[in-house]
């Protein structure tokens, strides 16, 4: 892999790049469109027109405010923070060269939804796509899957797809010269039928932007969210529910 690539999310016939990217994190900076322009020395009409053919691709991405007693302005939509997070773990799996970690969750599957169930463990309910005959199973979550997220900044449970949301504080942080390894201790949920013996920890691979966005430093409450459909699990034969990392 170059180490120089210029990564790209296709979404149908949108090309969303490092630019888009740039533009968007600017708006959330600036608060408008106006000031983005500035901050980034680009067009104002051209930068308008990007939003604009993003947007008839992707949806609503920056909600205008006009007006009012502080003269209007500009805020980033949850599809568009969906949209930089999945940029993030775009770079992250590419540029990290560092090791995918994987987490595992495990206990005993407590209700189904087709190809879906929800498995209850020590840091409560995980929905994952589970074999259908498992009583029991254990969920295997990568690194690269991770998206983390301030507690004040948490997805609505109604987006765009179901996640998965564990509450913790930063434990650790390893930097690279573009990606970090973060490990985060979960929150046990006190009233789960499964205990673990141990603090289970989960680790995520993300950019040094998120980094410094997040403002990522050990002890930090931080929440770690992962798709439904990112959270693959296995059959086990035995009953001996616990959280642990590969």
């Amino acid at each position: 892999m170059e180490k120089d690539f210029d990564p790209y999310l296709q979404i149908d016939d949108v090309a969303v790049d490092r630019s888009d990217v740039a533009m968007l994190r600017a708006i959330d900076d600036c608060g408008s469109l106006s000031g983005a322009a500035e901050a980034l020395e680009r067009s104002y009409p051209r930068l308008q027109q990007r939003v604009v053919a993003l947007e008839e691709a992707i949806g609503p991405l920056v909600e205008r405010t006009r007006g009012g007693a502080d003269g209007g302005g500009s805020s980033l939509t949850e599809t568009a923070r969906e949209l930089l997070a999945r940029f993030d773990r775009l770079v992250a799996a590419y540029e990290g060269v560092a090791r995918v970690d994987e987490t595992v969750l495990s206990g005993p599957v407590v209700n189904r939804d087709g190809e879906l169930a929800t498995v209850e463990t020590p840091v409560g309910e995980v929905l994952a796509v589970v074999p259908a005959d498992a009583e029991s199973a254990a969920v295997t979550i990568r690194s690269d899957a991770v998206s983390l997220h301030a507690p004040s900044d948490v997805p609505r449970a109604e987006g765009t797809s179901v996640r998965n949301r564990f509450f913790g504080s930063v434990a650790w942080l390893e930097a690279g010269d573009a990606v970090a390894r973060v490990g985060i201790d979960l929150e046990a949920e006190h009233d789960s039928r499964v205990e673990s013996a141990e603090p289970i920890e989960l680790v995520a691979l993300v950019t040094r932007q998120s980094v410094e966005t997040l403002g990522l430093e050990p002890g930090r409450s931080i929440v770690a969210s992962v798709k439904a459909t990112a959270a693959r699990g296995i059959a086990r034969d035995d009953q001996s529910d616990r959280g642990s990392k590969q």
